[in-house]
């Protein structure tokens, strides 16, 4: 177990080396208010403690992506292990602090917003289309998820569209109410039982002496899938996720000093690469090998290996109390997801929200749009949710990367993954066959580089132009004064 072991010990050290190196370069200011405080509101922003803060941030990033992802990941072999390692580090938490951050400082604003802002406005409209289109599909694909655990968990005793329909009934409340009535409360119990199910399965291949892969580049793919680009729209969340980008904002909106977002942003994620690393490593182990994996996904999906590996794992009570951490994961995310989205569209329309009516009639067609799409084949989804969420990522890195470049500090932390996740998300969209281009493998690398390379060179020429002029990085607070009493 030397590679999954180092690997984790790896992600740990990356939180207190790379994760205070980005943190000190981002520059956070204590004594700064947050919008917890200057736009307090009681429905949205409204402050609460660090504790409650992270395990919300988590659970609204780790919906079914770093189980389900990489159980599919875990297809390709250990190479998935570097993936989840290098882009938890350099790439996602990257990714989620400078979101978390840059949000702080401009309202709790979000990726759209910020888009418009450090972009131009024409990314507004860009990013908004992309992220209410990933919200969306994350809002029905972490619907259908968590049914079908509970329908398998049940034995299939209760109908489908009935589970289906309890959980769209609770996500419209988790969607509508303060987020300290229903989010803020029942997090905390949802996050023991998530890091029970996660830790006890990490545990448990230490116990039993799970023959857990070492490290290697071959490509062990059952039907020899290429690595380059699919690992990185397989394995999302636990390594880099633009839907991270859609959740920050609303934890940006309840923090209450700027030097908690490491631990919540940073570190959150990097939370959630471990859990992504021990559910690829028992996908790996558990089965007889890749075969024995693509057999089991092939009949029962990501889900059914989900089931498996908990009870091999945990036994009949604490397996199911696995599957159950594994449920929450997707709810946790889900109802978050519509929430977003109903921040971003109010936003983006200038619609107060402290009413309720004005809050129904945003949610209403949200709802009424993912029931529909819940008719759509899963993996179908899933693959446009992945593409999705990786143009989202590459947005949020580009805005992360101009912030840092206009305040004239050290943009490469974002510019680099930026750059390469772009050239991915190209190679990747000309080669897809079914819904991209379908371009051979080899001009697909081509074209990415060159379209990559005229988009660097975009983001230096309105970098500099923008550098030269008056531009606000941050919203000016200095005439507010907290009160904590």
């Amino acid at each position: 177990m030397i590679t999954f072991l180092v690997c984790i010990v790896i992600l740990i050290v990356g939180y207190f080396t790379y994760g205070k190196f980005v943190e000190k370069v981002f520059g956070s200011k204590p004594a700064r208010p947050t919008p917890a405080y200057v736009n307090a509101d009681g429905v949205d922003y409204v402050p609460m403690s660090t504790p409650k803060n992270s395990m919300i941030q988590l659970l609204n990033i780790a919906g079914t992506g770093p189980v389900f992802g990489p159980i599919a990941g875990a297809l390709y072999g250990p190479v998935a292990f570097i993936w989840i390692v290098v882009g938890c580090i350099f790439a996602g938490a990257v990714h989620d602090y400078l979101t978390g951050m840059i949000s702080i400082r401009n309202k709790g604003a979000h990726l759209p917003e910020l888009a418009a802002k450090f972009l131009g406005k024409f990314m507004k409209h860009v990013v908004n289309v992309f992220a209410l289109l990933l919200l969306i599909l994350v809002g029905t694909v972490f619907v259908t998820s968590p049914a079908m655990l509970i329908s398998n968990l049940m034995n299939g005793q209760v109908a489908l569209a009935i589970i289906v329909g309890v959980i769209f009934f609770y996500y419209i409340l988790a969607t509508l109410l303060p987020v300290d009535k229903i989010i803020g409360r029942l997090y905390p119990i949802f996050g023991a039982v998530l890091l029970i199910s996660a830790v006890g399965i990490g545990i448990g291949l230490l116990v039993t002496g799970a023959p857990i892969p070492e490290l290697t580049f071959q490509n062990m793919h059952p039907n020899n899938l290429p690595i380059f680009p699919l690992i990185f729209f397989t394995i999302t969340c636990g390594a880099l996720s633009g839907f991270h980008a859609t959740q920050t904002p609303i934890i940006s909106r309840t923090t209450k000093n700027e030097n908690e977002g490491r631990k919540i942003f940073y570190g959150m994620m990097i939370a959630e690469g471990i859990i992504a690393m021990i559910w690829a490593a028992a996908s790996m182990s558990l089965f007889g090998g890749y075969g024995g994996l693509n057999e089991l996904i092939t009949a029962g999906g990501p889900a059914a290996v989900v089931s498996e590996v908990s009870l091999l794992m945990m036994g009949s009570i604490g397996g199911t109390l696995a599957i159950i951490g594994v449920i929450i994961l997707p709810i946790t995310s889900g109802d978050t997801a519509f929430r977003a989205a109903r921040m971003i569209i109010a936003d983006y329309f200038k619609f107060a929200q402290s009413k309720l009516l004005s809050r129904l009639w945003i949610a209403i067609p949200l709802f009424v749009i993912s029931y529909g799409l819940t008719k759509i084949d899963f993996n179908i989804l899933w693959r446009y949710f992945s593409w999705a969420n990786g143009v989202t990522a590459v947005i949020a890195l580009w805005v992360g990367a101009m912030y840092l470049f206009l305040a004239k500090k050290n943009h490469w932390i974002a510019t680099i993954p930026a750059a390469f996740m772009t050239s991915m998300c190209l190679v990747y969209i000309l080669y897809e066959p079914t819904m991209g281009f379908g371009i051979p493998l080899n001009a697909s690398y081509v074209g990415g580089a060159v379209l990559t390379a005229a988009i660097i060179a975009i983001f230096f020429i309105s970098a500099y132009k923008q550098r030269g002029s008056s531009f606000l990085l941050d919203e000016d607070v200095s005439g507010f004064k907290v009160n904590k009493a």
